[in-house]
């Protein structure tokens, strides 16, 4: 097993880095904080230019045919600033979604807009007060004269404000298993009766979404109807090692800054560095930044060479989830009052932390996922 970089992703990351540095210095990070959908029209569209967008999705349908790993190397440096925005939202998770529930007719369709970057996907599975899995989509829709009517309210969604469609979970079958009967439509979100709002709070581009009577043609559902949650399961097990591999990224910016700050916050007239509690709070955020990353290139590997990789992929998430939420408290830690200051930058960073800590299942659900993997 061999989870090293090769000569064209060590290059992909590098063009990255400088563009997170010459384009999103922290000044404009600040900026995007504030921002209603966390990305700039402006902005959106030069990096969908870059082709970073439509990374996952295949060649013939506009996009770049890259592997999990390569998407994952530009993430985990989008994951350093952190970037806002719906680029996980839209493609790899949009995207990965349509590939394993479409049908050729709708990837066609659906696939080269979302590479390009002028239609914008996020997937609405989540409902109030139900935990996540397949048990939670109870959101209705209604069969009648070749349409869809859609009732119900999606909560915990990300990006969907700054979404043009939404690829919604919903039940068009009752049946005793909670896998099955659910079916995955894609709604413009321009329709009469579709609204969205950002959830007030420390969370970031965390939405609400309802559906009042909102009518839809059978054919926006993708694919089969009543199969949509296999083919939402495979995508999730493809887009949750780019999204860990954001976390990765973050870790590895709260411990640049925490080391810097150890070196040049002077008390007592030495370096705070030189503090053995402050070393015990770095030492423990590397733990926790070492464990993300490695798990989560496992799981990429496994990914890329056609392995089983369930397991992985359900450590990868938790490990990567509590170690983000767990550096940031570590590089708390260490700069003490600074680091609640806005300005200084690693707020950004706390913040996003929670905001990821339960998008597509929190670490528990994981752990005893990985435990049903491993047939524990």
């Amino acid at each position: 097993m061999d989870l090293s970089l090769n000569e064209q992703q060590e290059l992909l990351k590098r063009t990255v880095a400088d563009f997170m540095v010459h384009e999103c210095p922290k000044t404009v990070l600040l900026e995007l904080d504030r921002h209603e959908t966390g990305a700039p029209p402006e902005l959106w569209n030069r990096i969908a230019a870059l082709g970073w967008v439509g990374m996952l999705i295949p060649q013939q349908y506009g996009g770049g045919g890259n592997s999990l790993t390569d998407t994952a190397v530009v993430y985990e440096e989008l994951g350093k600033g952190p970037l806002p925005g719906p680029y996980f939202s839209s493609g790899v998770l949009g995207a990965l979604t349509v590939l394993e529930a479409g049908s050729e007719e709708q990837k066609r369709q659906i696939l080269p807009n979302v590479a390009r970057g002028s239609q914008i996907l996020s997937v609405a599975a989540q409902e109030p007060a139900r935990k996540w899995g397949p048990g939670m989509v109870q959101l209705t829709a209604t069969p009648q004269n070749g349409t869809l009517t859609l009732n119900g309210t999606k909560l915990f969604i990300h990006d969907a404000v700054a979404a043009t469609h939404l690829v919604v979970a919903v039940r068009t079958q009752a049946s005793q298993n909670p896998a099955q009967g659910i079916s995955l439509v894609v709604v413009d979100k321009s329709l009469p009766g579709v609204s969205a709002r950002t959830l007030p709070g420390f969370l970031g581009w965390v939405c609400e979404v309802k559906f009042e009577n909102v009518r839809v043609p059978a054919s926006a559902v993708l694919g089969q109807a009543g199969n949509g949650w296999p083919a939402f399961a495979r995508a999730m097990e493809k887009a949750i090692p780019i999204l860990c591999s954001y976390q990765v990224g973050g870790c590895e910016a709260v411990f640049d800054m925490s080391v810097e700050y150890s070196r040049t916050r002077i008390q007592f007239a030495q370096p705070i560095g030189r503090f053995q509690r402050v070393q015990d709070h770095i030492i423990h955020l590397t733990n926790h930044m070492d464990a993300a990353r490695w798990t989560t290139y496992e799981a990429l590997w496994k990914l890329d060479s056609d392995r089983p990789a369930a397991s992985s992929v359900h450590l990868a998430k938790a490990v990567s989830s509590e170690g983000y939420y767990q550096a940031c408290n570590y590089a708390h830690e260490v700069h003490a009052g600074i680091g609640i200051s806005r300005e200084y930058g690693l707020t950004l960073h706390t913040k996003m932390s929670r905001t990821l800590y339960q998008c597509l299942g929190d670490p528990l659900y994981h752990k005893r996922r990985m435990a049903d993997a491993l047939d524990l």
